[in-house]
């Protein structure tokens, strides 16, 4: 039992570790610079991603003596920058970004005066993407049942590393949840948040799609081999491993992106 519990463990801490790294390297997540002016340390937050229909605020805290403009231009394109002035509000600069179609992105830089030294941040553009409101009965459900079938997926794996016997059921609960979380509600997820139900192969390289259509297909494999003890074991260790790694990819690289070049400028 005792042996039971510090594998259940593990799998939790994995599963855990693997959801706070993808949270802190996606490309959604927002943006965290801090630069020095006007004798203060500034921190800012820069948010990546966007609902459509609601402009993105920027919010800087400054010292009163200190001025600012957002530059932004769709992304990816060639457009001119247009530059919104911030305004004061408090101890805050302000300032808002309009919102853009789903799957539209846009790259912006704060740019801070303290009338003698201006810096523009950060050096490399922020890039936000904006989506659609995705309804909380399909989205939780689908990070529920995808995290679930990652932990499962992770016993499994020990499990099969560690010779012991619970592995077909294990393996079965898993692929069940990696079917029901990245190929039923990921698609649905997908439609609602911007207009398509699958970008990852062979329609696109939306990597979220292409890593879930990967796991799947490990732990298909894994299941179709319990004929062979020891090639069953096998088989699910390396679905473990492979659920394991393409788990650690960020969310949404490579993710839907609209097409400028058939939507009129802003």
């Amino acid at each position: 039992m005792t042996r039971t519990w510090q594998c259940w463990l593990l799998a939790v801490a994995v599963t855990l570790g693997s959801v706070i790294w993808q949270r802190l390297t996606g490309p959604t997540h927002p943006a965290r610079i801090r630069v020095e002016i006007a004798g203060q340390s500034i921190a800012l937050r820069l948010l990546r991603s966007g609902t459509t229909g609601e402009n993105l605020p920027v919010r800087v805290t400054a010292a009163g003596g200190t001025t600012g403009a957002v530059a932004w231009r769709r992304y990816p394109t060639s457009d001119e920058w247009k530059v919104i002035p911030m305004t004061r509000t408090g101890a805050e600069l302000v300032a808002e970004l309009p919102h853009q179609p789903a799957a539209g992105k846009i790259e912006y830089q704060v740019r801070l005066d303290d009338g003698t030294r201006a810096v523009t941040v950060p050096e490399r553009a922020a890039i936000a993407r904006f989506k659609d409101a995705v309804p909380v009965w399909v989205l939780i459900p689908h990070v529920l049942a995808m995290f679930s079938g990652m932990l499962l997926a992770t016993r499994a794996g020990i499990e099969a590393a560690a010779g012991r016997p619970r592995i077909r059921s294990l393996s079965w609960a898993a692929f069940g949840l990696i079917l029901i979380g990245g190929f039923v509600l990921g698609p649905a997820v997908q439609k609602y948040a911007f207009g398509a139900w699958w970008t990852g192969v062979p329609f696109g390289w939306d990597l979220t799609d292409n890593k879930t259509l990967a796991a799947g297909v490990a732990w298909a494999v894994a299941l179709t081999s319990f004929r062979s003890r020891r090639s069953g074991r096998t088989a699910v260790l390396l679905a473990g491993l492979v659920t394991l790694v393409v788990f650690a990819i960020p969310h949404s690289v490579m993710g839907s992106q609209l097409d400028w070049s058939k939507v009129s400028a802003q």
